[in-house]
Order: C-alpha cells, then structure tokens, then sequence
C-alpha cells in the first residue's frame, strides 16, 4: 500500500466528566492518557478493526512510550475535540499523534487558547507472554511514516 502525503486522522468528541477533574476544577493531567487511549481504539474502529477481536487472537497493543505537552487547562463540562493521527503502522509497532482543542465558539479558547494538548505514543504488538510480533495483517496499513 502506498503511503499517503499526510497522517490518516480520527476526531473524537470528548466532554469533560466530574470524575475526571483535580480539586482545583480542571482535568486531571493522568486523563489526559485515557482520552489518548479512546482516540486510539475509535480510530481502529473506524477503519473497521476491533481491539476486542484482535485480543481474542492472543495479541494485545501496549503502550511502549507516551508524550503528553499541556497548553491550557480544561476544566468541568467542557467539550472538546480530540484528533488522533495515524504517523506509522508496520511492523509490531503504531505511532500515534494526538491534539485535544477546543471548539472556536469556547469563551476559554478566545481567552486561553484553543489547543489544550498535544502528545504522541508509541504503541506495540506483544503477545500474552509479552514477546513482540508483528501486527495483524489488515493493521499493517501503511508502510513507513508520514511527512508532516
């Protein structure tokens, strides 16, 4: 397969639940990885692959390094836009990039900035006994990286 000029991306709308905030009101900074982590499973949906049914096959996906930069906080209720970028897939590993903003309508992005955070994982392919392999066949979407 040909790799593309720009990373495939996956937005996901995210809202800021109670349970997710500090006692200063704004989104806990260890949040911030979950909602990584529902960008990553939504955008293997969209593309028709189920983490839950790769699992079954003795494959799991785990985090082998993780990037989070923190612009503005977010606080209670608010709605936000995760984008999840797809930078590499091939071989055992999947390269992510992700960017949490808010929308332009938000009083807090006119006054604080739209770009809550940006962050990048690696992730990789193991099996039940922690060994790495190689992805499943219809996860190796693209060869290489991307220019961006």
């Amino acid at each position: 397969m040909e790799t593309p000029a720009t990373p495939p991306q996956h937005s996901t709308q995210l809202r800021v639940r109670y349970c997710e905030i500090d006692g200063q009101g704004r989104v806990h900074n260890s949040q911030y990885l979950n909602y990584f982590e529902r960008g990553r499973v939504e955008m293997l949906r969209s593309f028709g692959i189920s983490y839950k049914e790769i699992e079954k096959t003795g494959l799991m996906l785990v985090v082998k390094t993780m990037h989070v930069e923190f612009h503005s906080p977010a606080e209670f209720d608010e709605e936000l836009e995760l984008i999840t970028s797809l930078n590499h897939c091939y071989g055992a590993r999947i390269d992510h990039g992700y960017k949490i903003i808010r929308p332009h309508h938000s009083e807090l992005a006119s006054s604080i900035g739209p770009i809550v955070v940006t962050g990048a994982s690696s992730i990789a392919c193991v099996d039940r006994t922690g060994k790495v392999r190689r992805l499943p066949k219809e996860m190796q979407l693209f060869r290489g990286g991307f220019d961006s």
